[in-house]
């Protein structure tokens, strides 16, 4: 007997009119969960929020949690789409420093891109149900990052760029969450001591 996921959509989208309909819900909630916070977030606000009747959010969710693991699976392709891309570039010629400045670049615009960033990873970290998604966002990363480290010629252990991987993961995702809430000089500044910090880092590492 198969056990239902009380997290899986209630359905697909057949229609492009269903899939904007469920990308409006997923949008109000990430609003919604900065403003109210986890606790007073419920399928009756974002209902209203939306103007909506709340069996219409009934239709495509099963309840809050459903909904906001939909919105950190979004969040989480975003960032598959930016290691895939990094798989085309040209590490001979990027060298590390070419290489943080671009990923590092085309990461924050991911965390700017998602609405309500800090309290979305925040409740991945803190709701149960959704720990299953913050442990696959370290998965993707840091398996990611340990492919670019062998391209750009680290010679070490699976393990030894594990770690090495799960740090550079730590320290850029602490800090473009910082960026993503400063003012723009601030950001500035604080970006380019993201990367100098990498690039002093990884540039140690034995090659």
């Amino acid at each position: 007997m198969t056990t239902k996921n009380p997290l899986q959509r209630r359905r697909a989208p057949q229609q492009k009119r269903s899939q904007k309909r469920i990308n409006e819900i997923l949008d109000a909630t990430a609003r919604l969960l900065a403003e109210v916070g986890l606790d007073d977030l419920t399928t009756v606000l974002i209902a209203q929020e939306l103007g909506i009747s709340v069996g219409s959010v009934y239709h495509y969710f099963p309840n809050k949690f459903a909904i906001l693991y939909t919105v950190g699976e979004r969040w989480l392709e975003d960032m598959t789409c930016v290691l895939e891309a990094v798989e085309t570039w040209d590490m001979q010629e990027l060298g590390i420093d070419g290489f943080v400045d671009q990923y590092c670049d085309e990461m924050l615009r991911v965390y700017h891109q998602q609405i309500s960033v800090l309290p979305l990873v925040q409740a991945m970290f803190a709701v149960p149900e959704l720990h299953e998604l913050d442990e696959r966002h370290d998965e993707i990363i840091i398996s990611g990052l340990i492919g670019v480290f062998k391209r750009l010629g680290l010679k070490a252990s699976n393990d030894e760029l594990d770690r090495v991987g799960r740090l550079m993961l730590e320290m850029s995702h602490a800090l473009l969450l910082v960026i993503v809430n400063q003012n723009k000089t601030r950001s500035v500044r604080t970006l380019e001591d993201l990367k100098t910090m990498l690039c002093e880092y990884l540039s140690k590492q034995p090659a």
